[in-house]
């Protein structure tokens, strides 16, 4: 394949109409998942006073996400994907309504009963991401041609990881400022707004696929597809044990509250410094994207997050807390760059949502099992030692990744088709 001369344009994807609104509706959606665990996470630790329940958390939702994933890529690649979309919207905003009824009811309703009032919303909200990840992921092929996949994925990313630093920050102050029943209302209304631009996308006609087919056998064929292409779960796999192991995000109201003393709204930058490294990295690659040695880039990067992450856990500054997390986030940015245009130029367009769901349970999904870990190991080795033991587990897997994966290491994103 020859390079092609014609100039780079980082705003290609942009001029594309639907995907503006692609990129508004993940804005908001995003906005809106992340005030809520925010505030989900500070209410629950602030019940309990205990790290493990905010590990619990991740787990309640990560267990129904993983459960239907495979099942939700298969619905993904038969089903129209705007409907899906949709529809789990609809759920989200009914989870949204119900944990706004347990926080206004805090002060009538036994702690047990708020607790695992939450607990339950939390594991519905699990269900309703694992069947619109794949959904989204698959529309976003059909919105955009393949040609400009990499600029659509970096602007995808880009919005994304914003909406990552505008949630933690807007859920601390709403917290701070207005109360848990109010923050839960601006949640509900932001999931009404994303709902009302996934309605200006047209949908789209459904990939060719044999009906006849058993479900058993299409989820078969999408597992085959990932395991047997290297590029493909290498990068999927170094993400997952590196999230697994290297994420301090759940631990965050413990290092808020007991470790760095800075409240909710200190809690609020301290979630959303790690997307403001991610926004910065990923402005950057919309220009300057990453084409040779992409492998090579991936795997410093991802041992960056490591060892950032041990930065993290060994300060008791503030700022420099807020500045190790900032490098997290800029590390990881490579990675989903990296990632996603894989996953959207190899796949063929009848096997995204499969594909997908695969990696919702290798990388989404991780992250809230991560949590859990993060608690876990919290509870038993305490607060610090758990997150450097994370750190440090995220570079070995590096070194792992690089002497097993050798195609990786010869990675060339302007090569692939």
């Amino acid at each position: 394949m020859t390079t092609s001369t014609t100039p780079h344009d980082p705003y290609v994807a942009l001029r594309n109409t639907e995907f503006r609104f692609y990129l508004a509706f993940r804005l908001i959606i995003t906005l809106a998942i992340q005030i809520e665990a925010v505030i989900v996470g500070w209410q629950v630790y602030d019940l309990t006073q205990d790290a493990l329940n905010l590990g619990l958390i991740g787990l309640a939702e990560a267990i129904p996400a993983i459960g239907v994933a495979l099942y939700a890529g298969h619905l993904a690649d038969i089903v129209n994907r705007k409907a899906i979309i949709l529809t789990c919207y609809t759920i989200l905003l009914a989870c949204g309504v119900s944990l706004w009824f347990f926080a206004a009811n805090m002060q009538t309703l036994p702690k047990d009963v708020v607790l695992w009032g939450v607990f339950v919303t939390v594991f519905f909200t699990g269900i309703a991401r694992g069947f619109v990840g794949p959904a989204v992921f698959g529309f976003l092929g059909q919105i955009v041609e393949k040609s400009i996949y990499k600029n659509a994925v970096t602007w995808s990313s880009n919005v994304w990881q914003s909406a990552s630093v505008l949630g933690p920050a807007i859920a601390g102050f709403l917290y701070a400022e207005v109360g848990l029943e109010k923050t839960y209302i601006v949640q509900s209304s932001l999931v009404v707004m994303a709902f009302c631009c996934v309605l200006m996308i047209a949908a789209k006609p459904l990939p060719p696929h044999n009906r006849a087919e058993p479900v058993s056998s299409r989820i078969k064929e999408g597992l085959r597809f990932v395991f047997r292409n290297q590029l493909i779960l290498s990068a999927l796999s170094l993400d997952l044990f590196a999230v697994l192991f290297g994420g301090a995000v759940a631990l965050l109201p413990v290092f808020a509250k007991d470790i760095l003393q800075v409240g909710a709204e200190g809690l609020g930058i301290l979630r959303a410094a790690p997307a403001v490294g991610a926004v910065s990295l990923a402005t950057i690659l919309a220009y300057k994207p990453i084409g040779r040695n992409a492998g090579k880039i991936l795997l410093w990067c991802v041992a960056g997050f490591g060892v950032a992450t041990v930065g993290f856990a060994l300060s008791t500054n503030f700022m420099l807390s807020v500045f190790f997390l900032f490098l997290t986030g800029a590390f990881d940015s490579v990675s989903v760059v990296i990632r996603g245009t894989l996953v959207q130029t190899l796949t063929p367009e009848n096997m995204k949502g499969r594909v997908s769901a695969v990696n919702n349970i290798f990388i989404g999904s991780s992250n809230e099992i991560g949590a859990f870990e993060s608690g876990v190991a919290a509870r038993a080795m305490g607060t610090v030692p758990s997150v450097v033991f994370g750190g440090c587990m995220t570079i070995l897997v590096v070194m792992v990744t690089a002497f097993a994966a050798k195609k990786l290491l010869q990675l060339d994103l302007n090569k692939i088709e």
